[in-house]
C-alpha cells in the first residue's frame, strides 16, 4: 500500500515538476539598461572657466543593477541634490526623479538620442501648459568628460536656451581632459 501511495504521488507531481518554468533571467540585464552607464562614476563639476563648482557621484549599485543613483553637491553648499534613474521596458524610456535642497523636484523622461548633437536627454514632464519646457542633455561624451546642459523654452516651437551648463571631468582625470 505504501508503494502504491508513493507511486500515485510521484505520477501526480512528477509531470508537474518537469513542467516548471525556467527561473526568470536577472532583471535589468539587456543593452537598453546600459545606455546611461557612461554617467556612472565620480565627477568634478566645472563652470565654463574651468572652476570646480561641485561634485557628482553616480552609482549603479545602491539598489541593485536596475537603478542609477546620483548624489550632487555644490562646493559652496548652496545646493545638494539626488536623483534615481531607471529604464522602463514597457515604455522603452528612461525615467528620472530629481529632488534637491532648494525644494526642486523634477519628473523626467528620456533616453538615448541619435542624429543630434547630444547623446542622451531627459525632459521634464509639464504639469500645466503655463510651465516652461525644460530638459537636460549630455553632450560631447568621452570616457573622462562630458558637457551637461539644463535648457528651457517657453513654447514648444521655441528654440532651446541654456539655463545652466556644467563641464564634467571624471575624478582623477587631468583638468585638460574635459569637454569644451
Amino acid at each position: 500500500m505504501k508503494y502504491a501511495l508513493f507511486l500515485a504521488a510521484w505520477l501526480v507531481s512528477g509531470p508537474a515538476l518537469a513542467q516548471q518554468p525556467a527561473a526568470p533571467s536577472p532583471p535589468c540585464k539587456g543593452p537598453e539598461y546600459r545606455t546611461l552607464d557612461f554617467w556612472v562614476g565620480d565627477w568634478i563639476a566645472e563652470d565654463d572657466k574651468g572652476v570646480a563648482i561641485g561634485t557628482n557621484r553616480i552609482t549603479r549599485d545602491e539598489y541593485g543593477d536596475c537603478i542609477i543613483t546620483e548624489h550632487f553637491r555644490m562646493n559652496d553648499g548652496s545646493m545638494v541634490g539626488h536623483s534615481v534613474s531607471t529604464y522602463r521596458p514597457g515604455l522603452k524610456q528612461w525615467r528620472q526623479n530629481w529632488v534637491d535642497s532648494q525644494n526642486g523636484y523634477f519628473d523626467l523622461v528620456g533616453g538615448p538620442v541619435t542624429g543630434s548633437d547630444h547623446i542622451f536627454y531627459f525632459e521634464n514632464k509639464r504639469v500645466t501648459d503655463a510651465q516652461p519646457y525644460q530638459r537636460m542633455i549630455f553632450q560631447d561624451v568621452k570616457p573622462d568628460s562630458f558637457v551637461w546642459r539644463w535648457q528651457r523654452k517657453a513654447r514648444a516651437e521655441d528654440a532651446w536656451v541654456d539655463s545652466w551648463v556644467i563641464h564634467y571631468r571624471r575624478e582623477g582625470a587631468a583638468a585638460g581632459s574635459r569637454s569644451r
